[in-house]
């Protein structure tokens, strides 16, 4: 089975990803918990402690924003083995994208420079977004180039993630001139086919809807990571292009849902794999404390 585990991190974005072979792969790196009310909660921290995951195979970062970065001073202490991200972007355009104020801010955008300069970008053999190497699971990155540098949002990695007959779409905060450029790549318009999650781009705003990608794929379901309320969101036009699936929210509560919201529903947590009769399926839980689903997880693994 490969799980998936969309964190509550207020403004920002934080997943976490384990292959049925026992990988584990870490997308972006927010911090927070706005339904738990608790603004120090590490996802990092929680893997380690509550999981008991030592090591991390694989972390990418989608782009560089301070709130996709937030829990980088704790990087090390889970050993990654290797990192993706936007390796075309240049110190000075991080600093210029990140008007931040305040020792702790700037000492996170010093740290991630410095793990940006240390890591070749090279995966190591095995590597572990390969199917053969994590139980089979398809992940496959793409990275644009080509729009302007003043907006690191459009320099969005962007991730597909199919098993057994299902996929997960994940963006970072990408907008329409980079969605632009992904759909000109054929390989990119293929890996999107079928998508039957999308984790909404630009934390389900506005900026980051862009209808042409329904022409590629209609999700069952879309994600929004978002911490507050923002009259800028996109979720009404969500709704309209997602099908619907069946949520489970715990004590027997099961709801048909076409977006889920984090401000709202708290940490999103994705199952997928094939039933005893080998027919794919994919399982939604909404809600759950991180104590529960790591005590959960401990169960089934």
């Amino acid at each position: 089975m490969l799980k998936l585990v969309v964190w509550d991190v207020q403004r920002g974005n934080a997943a976490y990803l384990r292959t049925p072979n026992g990988k584990h792969i870490v997308i972006d790196l927010g911090t927070g918990s706005y339904k738990g009310r608790d603004s120090t909660f590490s996802p990092l921290l929680h893997l380690r402690d509550m999981w008991d995951v030592s090591k991390l195979d694989c972390v990418i970062i989608t782009h560089p924003h301070l709130d996709h970065i937030d829990d980088v001073l704790n990087y090390y202490l889970l050993k990654p083995s290797f990192l993706s991200r936007p390796r075309h972007l240049t110190v000075d355009e991080i600093w210029a994208n990140n008007l931040v104020e305040g020792n702790d801010k700037k000492l996170k955008i010093e740290e991630y420079l410095e793990i940006n300069k240390i890591f070749s970008g090279e995966p190591l053999d095995p590597d572990p977004t390969k199917p053969a190497n994590n139980g089979g699971v398809d992940i496959q990155i793409f990275k644009p180039t080509t729009c302007a540098r003043n907006n690191l949002n459009n320099h969005s990695v962007t991730i597909t993630i199919s098993y057994q007959g299902c996929k997960v779409l994940m963006p970072g905060d990408n907008e329409p001139l980079c969605w632009e450029e992904l759909l000109s790549q054929p390989a990119f318009r293929e890996a999107i086919a079928g998508t039957d999650i999308l984790v909404a781009p630009h934390h389900g705003r506005e900026l980051g809807y862009h209808s042409d990608l329904f022409k590629y794929f209609k999700p069952r379901l879309t994600v929004i990571s978002a911490g507050r309320f923002d009259d800028k969101s996109a979720m009404e036009r969500y709704g309209k292009v997602s099908s619907g699936w069946t949520v489970h929210k715990g004590f027997g509560i099961d709801e048909q849902r076409k977006c889920l919201n984090t401000r709202d529903d708290g940490v999103i947590v994705i199952d997928m794999g094939t039933n005893s009769e080998k027919r794919p399926f994919i399982s939604v839980n909404a809600g759950m404390p991180p104590l529960a689903i790591a005590l959960l997880s401990h169960l089934l693994y």
